[in-house]
């Protein structure tokens, strides 16, 4: 039996390790059909929720090097989220599942090893997608680039409706 719970240990390890985040989930209550149906919104943002032990996760975040705090909250019936994208995305679905459904509960979390409560996730929760994000930047980026190109073409442009104006002042 030891031997199994080394490899378990082992594997979520891996698990955590390979992801920047980690959630902290409180299943009770959580219907199969509803578990399922939380896992497939999870496997489409690239995250994964699974059910251990709760002395196996303590084990194997304590050998990752995680926050002493996430143990506090591995009590009664939990769940870990892990993932290697989007931890935004995630906590949306865990968010807008939660709101559904009244459960699971979100306990607390890990990102890039910093201990994360509930309140934290929410707030990654209501941030716009990557996508989103990025397509902001980029306009950020763009704008300095547009403003000195218009600026550039001002006196061009300017001499421009000088001589059209001229020319039809002449016709």
């Amino acid at each position: 039996m030891k031997a199994e719970k080394t490899v378990l240990i082992d594997h979520l390890l891996q698990k955590v390790n390979a992801s920047p985040f980690l959630f902290v989930v409180d299943y009770a209550g959580l219907t199969v059909d509803k578990f399922e149906e939380l896992r497939k919104r999870l496997r489409a943002t690239g995250a994964e929720m699974h059910v251990y032990k709760n002395t196996l996760v303590k084990q194997a975040t304590t050998k990752a090097g995680l926050p002493a705090e996430l143990g506090e909250s591995l009590t009664g019936q939990t769940a870990i989220v892990t993932g290697e994208k989007d931890v935004c995305a995630a906590a949306k679905v865990m968010k807008t599942f939660s709101t559904e459904f009244q459960k699971p509960q979100l306990k607390a979390g890990v990102l890039d090893g910093k201990f994360l409560g509930v309140d934290n996730i929410n707030n990654l929760a209501d941030l716009p997608s990557r996508e989103v994000l990025l397509g902001q930047l980029l306009g950020v980026l763009q704008a300095p680039a547009s403003t000195l190109v218009r600026l550039l073409n001002e006196p061009a442009a300017s001499l421009a409706r000088v001589l059209k104006a001229k020319g039809e002042q002449a016709a």
